[in-house]
């Protein structure tokens, strides 16, 4: 009987995810991280939910992990003026990481998690595909190795938010009725400021137009993200938005809302699915935010391992740091970090 390892967070989707395994006859173990923004109440559900399924249930304590992988890069990104993705960098480094190695270290070799998104194999590789749900989750897996999707079950590929909110009370589950977690776990009402005040020296610096006309003066960069209306501190008969963010010179530029599009960005720190490298221009579809619906683009080589991304049409709020991830229908290509936007 095949062992394996249920990401169990204490909410809905990995508790059926557990359950779905056990009715198809593996030996199910179970595990709860813990780090920054793990709640007591998260741990308690997730206790519950393995005694309700009578499988052993072990706790990870991760704090000194994910201080190190997750949130220094997060301070770090700030620090520079980008907008990073922490549940992109976790799920690579902590879920399919560290979570990955405890689980060979208890002779398991297996995991399972509750994402929405399909795992499959062909002739050469392991593929990366989208869930079925509206709210599939494959843009958060991009960064996935093949030893790591070799290794990663997803029970809840066919099924729909929906369907497995019937389960869990068909099952009289614990997690049946509670809520969705938020965003990102370490971050209350994603209230940045508040959690980086303190984290990074910040100064007082220029505000200026399009033109590089100084206009007016922030009290720290870390306040403000590309596509920002409120909050700027200026008045004028049209609202002012945020279009970028110098770091090295303390500098945030505003425009009007038609300026906050972009079209081209230069991505790095690539990581490629269906293939090892891409080696000549390619159409794709593409999304820079989870929320966003895929856009026609095009990728292509570009010098220092990076390609050149661009879009059909103009996309809002194209920011560095921010994840970028590639289609063909509903198959991952890969993804990468905005590193620069381009001006056209």
């Amino acid at each position: 009987m095949e062992r394996i390892l249920v990401a169990l967070s204490g909410g809905v989707d990995s508790s059926i995810s557990a359950l779905l395994l056990k009715e198809q006859g593996y030996d199910v173990y179970s595990a709860t991280m813990i780090f920054h923004g793990v709640t007591d109440e998260a741990l308690k559900y997730a206790s519950d939910v393995a005694h309700a399924l009578n499988i052993p249930h072990y706790i990870f304590d991760l704090t000194r992990e994910f201080q190190n992988m997750i949130l220094n890069d997060f301070i770090r990104e700030y620090e520079q003026g980008r907008t990073p993705n922490p549940c992109i960098r976790c799920n690579e480094l902590m879920k399919f990481g560290v979570f990955m190695d405890r689980a060979n270290q208890l002779g398991i070799d297996k995991i399972a998690t509750g994402h929405y998104a399909r795992i499959e194999q062909d002739d050469k590789r392991y593929l990366l595909k989208r869930g079925i749900d509206k709210n599939e989750q494959s843009y958060f897996l991009c960064r996935l190795k093949q030893k790591q999707l070799s290794k990663l079950v997803l029970p809840l590929a066919n099924f729909t938010k929906e369907m497995v909110r019937q389960k869990a009370h068909l099952s009289n589950l614990p997690t049946a009725k509670r809520k969705k977690s938020q965003d990102i776990c370490f971050i209350s009402e994603k209230n940045y400021a508040a959690f980086l005040k303190g984290k990074i020296r910040t100064k007082p610096g220029e505000i200026c137009d399009k033109t590089g006309k100084k206009i007016g003066e922030h009290n720290g960069i870390i306040a403000y993200t590309i596509g920002q209306r409120k909050g700027i501190g200026l008045s004028r008969k049209l609202p002012y938005y945020v279009t970028s963010i110098d770091a090295a010179k303390n500098i945030i530029y505003v425009g009007d809302q038609q300026d906050v599009y972009r079209s081209q960005f230069i991505a790095r720190d690539l990581n490629f699915i269906v293939f090892d490298r891409l080696s000549m221009k390619m159409a794709v579809q593409a999304k820079t935010r989870y929320v966003s619906s895929l856009s026609e683009a095009t990728i292509e080589p570009n010098e220092k391992d990076s390609v050149k991304v661009v879009f059909e049409k103009a996309q809002w709020a194209l920011t560095p740091g921010q994840s970028v991830v590639f289609y063909s229908d509903d198959t991952v290509i890969g993804g990468g970090i905005i590193e620069r936007v381009l001006d056209t």
